[in-house]
């Protein structure tokens, strides 16, 4: 067709401005409707991808940012239940699957949930390309068309040896092996050489054979060798011997367990810092509400102990919210001069009020607070509040009331003081304070309630002697754990926070072993690792077997 033929109305149609900027706009959509498919494949493929994750050899603290990162994101997690522990499994969403790979094969179970568009982690102990069968499962995937990546993790060949104080290489030793004896028939020839240091697993039940064998090639008999059982965790322990002596030494240790054969074994006795711990391995009993009891329980962990939560109490509102509703109207309209809090949930019942009207710590600006002691203050801080008085002798209400300012009309405008506080509070601090010449409001901010008791297993462990210590920190947990599990057994070790506490406990009939210097939890498990440090001590000076005080009743498990 000749260009005289063409239509008007097409050329027309060509120049207009619209088209234009139609034709111009195209090419943009079509860009950015390939980058939107683009990035929903990308998230299609991250959703469809399993990630093989690295737990480390035992210690819930060894985990690493990466891999929690990965927990926290997964929709499926794929682990043998009875062979992790509980504190990997709390990074985890609340509305996460959990699969037991013992019952199912795990790449297919991964396999299925990937290709569903879940986010799918499978753990393993250690670290997945050590020991692991990363490998197998890996392949498995491959040949299902899923993609998979690695997070490391620290591995039981490293973390082990750190954990008992034994270097694997020093500035003599610098050759290194590791050896797989779980199968046998290892050639041990081959290892022969009296400067390398050998890391032997999955020989626990052939400690005698591993000797042998090594003896055989020619490694002396009088060779440093030492067996670690349950690394990093705090069952750990570490019997340090030579070859000759290690079968011997070492019977009835449990597995997992790991041979270390060299002369770096003998920098145990200076490096050995996690069993050397003051509450090493200690099984504690901490009855407090479980938001009191986690910075206790991270202190206690820190000194090697094993903390367990038992609430004794259930903190609950008001039965009538009108009395909370009155008060905080009042602190923002100016009544009060003063607001005291007694405790961290008068603080946490004041701060959700506070939420409830919208309101934040510059309410509070003008008021003079008082706290009670350390951890109310803390708590008054984290919401934003610096207090003004806080004892610093008797941490109490009674403490409080020795400092307490008396009432001067020239120098207080108003006289009344607010005081949020539970529903069973003591009078001791509104006498006082009324004597003084101030006028007290006495809130009910909430109620404290007797908790429900623990499962059978604890109740069983409190009355057995399954506990090491327990730690008392108000005559309430005194009166209501007896209540509601039962008189601890004599041989716990009975910490309380002050005199009252210990007056409670010996009225119950319990012997108090340690009190806090001053009264504050931090202080009490403070004082609890420095009688653990000074039993240790006594135990290793008289040549005693180092026993805790749970192996100290009769029928408990010993081992030589």
């Amino acid at each position: 067709m000749s260009p005289a033929s063409k239509s008007p109305e097409r050329k027309s149609a060509a120049k207009t401005p619209a088209a234009k900027a139609s034709a111009a706009k195209a090419p943009a959509a079509s860009a950015a409707g390939n980058a939107a498919a683009a990035k929903a494949a990308a998230v299609r493929a991250a959703a469809e991808t399993v990630t093989f994750v690295g737990l480390g050899p035992g210690d819930p603290g060894l985990l690493t940012l990466r891999a929690a990162a990965v927990l926290e994101r997964a929709d499926v997690v794929i682990v043998r239940r009875d062979a992790v522990h509980p504190e990997f499994l709390s990074h985890c969403r609340t509305d996460a699957e959990i699969l037991d790979s013992a019952e199912g094969d795990p790449p297919k179970l991964a396999a299925k949930a990937a290709k569903a568009g879940k986010r799918v982690v499978r753990l393993f102990q250690g670290d997945p390309a050590l020991g692991c069968d990363l490998s197998g499962e890996a392949g498995s995937l491959t040949k299902a068309g899923v993609p998979f990546e690695v997070v490391p993790g620290v591995s039981a060949l490293t973390g082990v040896p750190a954990y008992a104080g034994i270097p694997l290489t020093d500035h003599k030793h610098r050759e290194l092996r590791f050896i797989d004896a779980a199968e046998g028939g290892v050639d041990w020839e081959r290892f022969a050489d009296a400067d390398a240091t050998l890391v032997i697993y999955g020989a626990e039940s052939t400690v005698g054979e591993v000797a042998k064998g090594l003896i055989a090639v020619g490694r002396a008999d009088g060779t440093p060798a030492a067996m670690i059982s349950l690394g990093t965790t705090t069952e750990q322990e570490t019997v340090v011997s030579t070859l000759q002596r290690l079968a011997a030494d070492t019977k009835g240790m449990e597995a997992p367990a790991m041979i270390i054969v060299g002369d770096v074994v003998n920098h145990h006795d200076k490096l050995a810092w996690f069993e050397t711990k003051p509450l090493f391995g200690w099984r504690v009993l901490v009855p407090r509400t479980k938001e009191q009891a986690a910075s206790l329980s991270d202190q206690l962990r820190s000194y090697g102990a094993v903390p367990d939560e038992v609430p004794t109490i259930s903190v609950e509102p008001p039965r009538t919210p009108q009395q909370m509703e009155r008060a905080v109207k009042g602190l923002v309209t100016g009544r009060y001069e003063w607001v005291v809090f007694t405790s961290t949930n008068a603080v946490r019942a004041v701060r959700e009020k506070f939420v409830d009207y919208g309101l934040d710590a510059r309410a509070f600006a003008g008021l003079k607070v008082a706290a009670v002691g350390e951890q109310t203050a803390a708590a008054l801080v984290e919401f934003g509040i610096h207090p003004d008085l806080v004892p610093t002798g008797q941490q109490s209400s009674e403490g409080l009331a020795e400092v307490w300012p008396p009432y001067d009309e020239d120098l207080d405008p108003i006289n009344r003081v607010l005081l949020p506080r539970a529903d069973i509070a003591t009078d001791t601090l509104i006498a006082k304070l009324t004597e003084l010449g101030w006028e007290c409001e006495d809130v009910t901010a909430y109620r404290t309630v007797r908790a429900a008791p623990p499962p059978a297993p604890i109740r069983e462990a409190i009355k057995g002697g399954g506990f090491d210590a327990v730690l008392f920190t108000s005559s309430s947990t005194v009166k209501n754990l007896i209540g509601i599990a039962g008189k601890p057994h004599n041989v716990t070790v009975i910490a309380v926070i002050g005199p009252q506490t210990a007056k409670t406990a010996e009225e119950y009939g319990l012997r108090v072993d340690v009190m806090a210097e001053k009264p504050s939890v931090s202080a009490l498990a403070e004082a609890l690792a420095e009688y653990g440090a000074n039993r240790r001590a006594a135990q290793i000076e008289a040549g005693d077997p180092l026993r805790k005080p749970s192996q100290m009743r009769r029928g408990a498990r010993r081992r030589k």
